[in-house]
């Protein structure tokens, strides 16, 4: 029974040869054939053998092709691969097979910014650059139609599965040491990387590097996120404040106590910590009361 499975394209190297030797021999060609055409003794028969080797000599020279560094050479005959050509310089190969170039440079995709729903179902934009290149050419060439569009989409495809699987930022709703977009930079780009690579497997592209270049909020609730960022802010400030409020009353306290300056009970020791934490936590300036009587009068 044949087989259910789709034939899988795989890279292999060419059978090529070098043109500064497959010059020198067909230009020898040529000059063979016609040296027998000029012959002084010329037949038919030798009129005829010359042509087929000037013939012959010039078809070969279509085999000729310029390689650069960092290209390859997709070879097939007759709807075939055959393999590829990644030597560079003069190369000569069968006249009779298509010759497609093909660059194993670096590329830069710089993704367009997109919006879509992190794990919360905020809608956020994003978007990331990623540096890829082709790693198997047969895939490449031959299991996807196009391999820069493929890449494009399945790039796209990819920053949509990541940002629902991460929040934008921290909440109350998420634990403390959960990774989100915008504090976990480090974490979500590998996850990028892993994600695109297995995406970009299918058509032979290795995936170099992968950034988020864009992480906002979408223009219709960046205004209330703001708001509620700048809540928060004001919030951890003013339990710093409080914080070290009740500190600097602590240490006021002891001293005087210590050093015997002056004898407080409860209820002055109550005062004296009201007047403390209202001047040390304010946030505009207080004013003085001098108080000419005494706190029971």
């Amino acid at each position: 029974m044949p087989s259910s499975e789709t034939h899988r394209a795989a890279e292999k190297a060419a059978k090529t040869a070098s043109g500064y030797t497959a010059i020198p021999l067909c230009l020898t060609g040529v000059a063979l054939g016609v040296a027998l055409l000029l012959s002084l003794q010329t037949k038919p028969v030798m009129v005829l053998v010359g042509l087929v080797i000037v013939a012959i000599s010039l078809f070969c020279l279509a085999g000729l092709y310029m390689q650069q560094p960092n290209e390859a050479r997709i070879l097939t005959l007759f709807g075939r691969y055959i393999g590829t050509d990644r030597s560079e310089g003069l190369r000569w190969a069968n006249p009779l097979a298509g010759k497609r170039r093909l660059s194993l440079r670096a590329r830069n995709l710089n993704a367009p910014t997109i919006k879509v729903n992190d794990k919360r179902g905020n809608p956020i934009e994003i978007s990331a650059a990623i540096v890829w290149r082709v790693e198997d050419s047969a895939r490449a060439v031959f299991e996807v139609d196009d391999f820069e569009a493929y890449v494009g989409t399945q790039a796209e495809a990819a920053m949509r599965h990541l940002a629902s699987q991460y929040a934008y930022d921290d909440g109350e709703d998420l634990d403390a040491d959960e990774t989100t977009l915008r504090a976990g930079q480090d974490e979500v780009g590998a996850a990028l990387v892993q994600e695109l690579q297995a995406r970009f497997s299918e058509a032979g592209v290795r995936v170099v590097d992968a950034k988020i270049t864009h992480l906002a909020y979408a223009p219709e609730i960046a205004q209330v996120m703001l708001r509620r960022q700048q809540a928060e802010a004001i919030i951890s400030a003013r339990k710093k404040i409080v914080q070290g409020a009740v500190s600097m009353v602590e240490e006021a306290l002891k001293g005087l106590s210590e050093r015997r300056i002056v004898e407080l009970d409860d209820e002055r020791k109550a005062a004296m910590v009201s007047n403390l934490l209202v001047v040390l936590c304010s946030d505009k300036d207080t004013q003085p009361i001098v108080n000419a009587g005494t706190l029971y009068t």
